[in-house]
């Protein structure tokens, strides 16, 4: 595959995957996704690659989710939604090697999934971090809730998504999103330093314990497809795609006018 969204980098062991669309916050469309996927799989199943870092171009955003210039009803590509997010989402989790979400800036909506299902998020201190579904008529009903439960508790997850606010990095932290904080200007060499502590691990007792981390939470790829169906019907609707007008003429949308 020719990337056109992303670049792919090896380097000492570590393969790069970077989202290549700065000028769109390093949203994703149909095209993306699958590039990430082919990305994914090819580092993932490579025995010289021991640790995949996953990241965005330029120093404004790691990823804010679909790219809603694509969205209107429905997104650009395949899947249930027009984005093969349950293809994503079960690639990060399903190589065996572990996944580091290197972040700058924004990591809003899909981003934010991104970084909770990668195995570790490593930030800077200038990356923020939250859920922006319920603004603009969409939502993760899968690993995005179900599983964020996980990682920072039910209370704190249901916050992220029903109130949609942002967290800075150091609030991230505190909560178990993010493994570690440092300066921008270090994130760079302190993604390095784990990636080499990583390297000096025995790759086969890690795929083992990543497949154990994941066993436990397994029922949840389940969710996320019979969830991304009801997704697929909700978009259809005009509530849904008051989100997305509302976001392109720059106001603020009334959902409420559309409820049923």
């Amino acid at each position: 595959m020719d990337y056109t969204d992303i670049l792919y980098a090896v380097k000492d062991g570590v393969a790069t995957i970077t989202l290549n669309r700065p000028d769109k916050y390093n949203a994703f469309r149909g095209q993306t996704c699958e590039e990430l996927i082919h990305a994914f799989n090819r580092a993932g199943w490579d025995k010289s690659i021991g640790v995949i870092v996953l990241t965005g171009a330029g120093e404004k955003a790691f990823c804010t989710g679909g790219d809603q210039s694509a969205h209107e009803g429905q997104y650009d590509g395949r899947g249930t939604i027009g984005l093969p997010m349950e293809d994503l989402h079960s690639i990060i989790r399903d190589v065996p090697k572990p996944v580091i979400a290197k972040v700058r800036g924004f990591a809003i909506g899909g981003g934010n999934v991104l970084c909770t299902i990668c195995d570790f998020t490593i930030a800077g201190e200038s990356a923020q971090f939250g859920q922006v579904g319920p603004k603009v008529g969409s939502v993760d009903p899968g690993y995005g809730t179900a599983f964020l439960a996980r990682v920072v508790g039910e209370k704190k997850a249901r916050e992220i998504w029903y109130l949609c606010r942002r967290y800075k990095a150091h609030e991230a932290l505190a909560m178990g999103l993010v493994n570690a904080v440092v300066p921008d200007a270090d994130l760079d060499a302190e993604v390095e330093r784990w990636c080499a502590e990583i390297m000096e691990k025995s790759p086969t007792a890690l795929a083992i314990a990543k497949r154990s981390f994941n066993m436990d939470t397994e029922h949840q790829r389940g969710i996320a497809g019979m969830g991304m169906y009801a997704l697929s019907l909700y978009y259809d609707t005009d509530e849904s795609k008051e989100g997305g007008v509302a976001f392109r003429e720059k106001r603020k949308p009334d959902f409420r006018k559309f409820q049923r």
